[in-house]
């Protein structure tokens, strides 16, 4: 199938949302907590709405699964999964490491990937079988092969307090061995970079499909490798995602067991 008009809707979804963003960056009025440590500030809503709007524009039959607003019109086959803005707790903090996300699914296959960072002007995107670009230049992996001379990153679940201890363990086990070790704050933007070689791999648990939908094709797209802990295919409703080069995917997956 060819999904362009859907890109094209996509990207101009991100790039509205992402004059909302900036027009609110450092400047947010309200911050209120849906969970325990979980935010959402008017940037998100107010992104979310946008995205929403524009999609419902042109494909108003078309299921939505949004972070804030959750699932509308579940029984069609076409489904867009939004992030309005992820690395909320950055973006409340005035730290310019977010995102939004927009990815589609069709009969739950994910076949189309947006992720746009507002301040960077950086646009990743990606179609089932077409591979990945960054703003509009195609990008894949790195050619890393050792797990020493890589680059990776991980994020931590808000309730990182209840399953402590494989966190750490899993942490500490990679940071022993690899080049180096960060923490940014945004899933889609960490798988990004996957993606288009910045760093060799990504993992984390308890992420939701808003998370990883249009990053997980992405990074695909670009030639990685995307899979859960234990190796298993990944698809966007399991708790846990490596990505990596797939050149070091194996190292990843002896490292993450605990």
């Amino acid at each position: 199938m060819n999904f362009e008009t859907h890109q094209e809707v996509a990207v101009t979804a991100a790039k509205r949302a992402a004059g909302i963003l900036q027009s609110r960056f450092g400047n947010i009025s309200r911050i209120r907590k849906k969970a325990a440590e979980e935010i959402v500030t008017e940037a998100d809503t107010e992104s979310e709405k946008e995205i929403i709007a524009i999609i419902r524009s042109s494909f108003p039959g078309h299921g939505i699964l949004s972070e804030e607003c959750g699932m509308m019109n579940p029984s069609s086959e076409y489904r867009w999964i939004i992030d309005p803005l992820d690395g909320t707790v950055n973006f409340a903090h005035r730290v310019p490491i977010f995102c939004i996300s927009i990815a589609l699914t069709f009969n739950g296959e994910v076949v189309l990937g947006v992720v746009f960072n507002p301040l960077s002007g950086e646009l990743f995107s990606a179609v089932s079988g077409k591979g990945a670009q960054l703003n509009g230049r195609p990008i894949k992996v790195s050619s890393v092969a050792d797990i020493s001379a890589s680059l990776l990153v991980t994020g931590f679940a808000y309730n990182v307090n209840e399953i402590f201890n494989p966190v750490i363990t899993r942490y500490g086990n990679c940071l022993k061995v690899a080049q180096g070790l960060r923490r940014l704050g945004s899933a889609a933007l960490d798988l990004c970079y996957v993606a288009c070689g910045r760093f060799e791999g990504f993992w984390e648990q308890n992420l939701k499909p808003w998370d990883t939908a249009a990053g997980c094709l992405i990074v695909a797209e670009a030639g990685g490798q995307v899979t859960t802990f234990s190796n298993q295919p990944f698809t966007v409703d399991h708790l846990e995602i490596l990505a990596t080069n797939g050149r070091v995917h194996g190292e990843m997956i002896e490292l993450l067991k605990v």
